[in-house]
């Protein structure tokens, strides 16, 4: 053989193996791939920190949104949280985060569930505190955009708080009771980090 043609033989089976490998890896992969997700597991209780077991944590640095895998601390004014009855936390980027959370437990951290969580908190725009969720006003529609540059849910530990901020950014206060999955659902209809 030619040096020629040993040279059109190489580059022929070459090609040949790389055909043959894409067919091999589109007939066995069936369909797409998934979307890689974050799994952001619940930070343990800490009993030496001396925090008691229900109460409202400090966000650590790296805990991450079990929802979109955000870094919630990155966003402290917007940060929530759930505590399950031993003491474990899990870390919002934002009440929107937290609801969504609330309305599939099971799916963003597996083997737990709605009824294992014992406490529930938001940060409150108007105090720079946390609350508990339930009892906050939230303002639904308005201009404020959250972490993910998105609409969201501002907290807020005064009703008037929250009436006198929709009257300037716009919205419409609601409780929390009034967050519906359709509520929910409206507002995550805007774009969005994907993960």
């Amino acid at each position: 053989m030619a040096s020629g043609d040993r040279l059109a033989w190489v580059f022929f089976s070459v090609a040949a193996v790389g055909l043959l490998m894409s067919d091999s890896v589109r007939t066995n992969s069936g369909a797409a791939p998934e979307d890689v997700c974050i799994v952001a597991p619940p930070t343990p209780y800490n009993p030496a920190s001396g925090v008691a077991l229900h109460a409202p944590r400090v966000v650590p640095t790296d805990a991450r949104c079990p929802v979109c895998g955000m870094y919630p601390a990155r966003a402290k004014g917007w940060a929530a949280q759930v505590v399950f009855d031993n003491g474990d936390t899990q870390f919002f980027d934002s009440p929107l985060s937290l609801y969504q959370y609330l309305q599939d437990v099971g799916r963003f951290t597996p083997g737990r569930r709605a009824q294992d969580i014992t406490a529930s908190y938001v940060t409150a725009v108007d105090a720079d505190t946390w609350i508990a969720a339930g009892a906050a006003s939230y303002v639904y529609g308005s201009s404020a955009l959250g972490p993910m540059r998105s609409g969201n849910l501002p907290a807020f530990s005064q009703r008037q708080a929250a009436q006198q901020f929709a009257s300037t950014r716009g919205g419409v206060v609601v409780s929390a009771e009034n967050i519906t999955p359709e509520l929910l659902q409206n507002l995550s209809t805007t774009p969005r980090h994907r993960h």
